[in-house]
Parts: structure tokens; C-alpha cells; sequence
């Protein structure tokens, strides 16, 4: 079973403020509520971290993940899960430009729960934990970018 699924939103914020603010990831549990924590394990010469453990509220589960990021300044940033209580994961933000100090963004999200997990992955569960994961985190950007203009 995969938990897949990608939300785009329309912020009023320009799109550096949206990237930088996606690519903050040690503030990242001050504003995405699933994020209990992110511990920085390893940085890029930029000072950027590249290898993070996070624990994250999936609702039916606390899990533990080891990510490795990517990131390609302004319009994208990728990750992958290297270690953790889930099968496989893999995710992207990617910011598009409108104009006018408007930024469009999508976050994408593709989760293999793995057997264990993915047995209380059943029904509404299902629609409930990706709209969590997805959903509520490109909303949660738009909220704070939008904030902090």
C-alpha cells in the first residue's frame, strides 16, 4: 500500500521567502504541526542540513525518520527517507513564481507505510493521514510565509 498525494497552494509571499522558509528545516516544527522534531545530523558547505532524524505525529503513529535533502535554490527541494519506521519515502517541495510577490508552491509526498503500520492505514485512516502529511503542510507554509510578510 502507498500513501501518495501532492497539494498546491497560492501564497502572497515572495517566492525566496517560501523557500527559505521550506528550507529552514530546524524551525520546520515551529510551523508544519506533524513535525515534533528535527535533529540536524549533517550540513552542506552552505551550512544547509542535508541529513536530518525527525519524528513526526502521523497520527496512528509517532515515526522516526533519517532524510536526506537536496535542494536546488529557488524552486525545489527534495528529500529522502535513508532510515526509519516506514518502508520508503520520498517528498518535494517546488516553487513557481507568479508575479506580483505571489509564489505558487506543491508539496508531494509518496510513503510506503511498510506492513505494520500500513495494517493501521485502513479505510478514512488513509484519506486522514495524507491530508495530515500532504495537505496541511503546504497550507502551513502559505500560513507562515503569509505571516511573516
Amino acid at each position: 500500500m502507498s500513501l501518495s498525494g501532492e497539494h498546491t497552494v497560492e501564497i502572497a509571499a515572495p517566492l525566496e521567502r517560501c523557500y527559505a522558509i521550506a528550507a529552514d528545516l530546524e524551525r520546520a516544527p515551529e510551523w508544519q504541526t506533524s513535525l515534533v522534531s528535527v535533529e540536524v545530523l549533517e550540513r552542506d558547505g552552505e551550512g544547509r542540513p542535508t541529513l536530518v532524524e525527525t519524528v513526526s505525529d502521523a497520527k496512528v503513529k509517532t515515526v522516526k525518520s533519517r532524510l536526506r535533502f537536496t535542494y536546488h535554490p529557488p524552486t525545489r527541494i527534495d528529500t529522502m527517507q535513508e532510515k526509519g519506521d516506514i518502508k520508503d519515502l520520498t517528498g518535494r517541495w517546488t516553487f513557481a513564481d507568479l508575479g506580483d510577490g505571489r509564489t505558487r508552491a506543491t508539496y508531494a509526498l509518496e510513503v510506503d507505510p511498510g506492513r505494520m503500520l500500513g495494517m493501521l492505514l485502513r479505510g478514512p485512516a488513509v484519506d486522514r493521514v495524507r491530508g495530515i502529511l500532504v495537505d496541511q503542510a503546504a497550507e502551513e507554509l502559505k500560513t507562515r510565509a503569509e505571516s511573516a510578510a
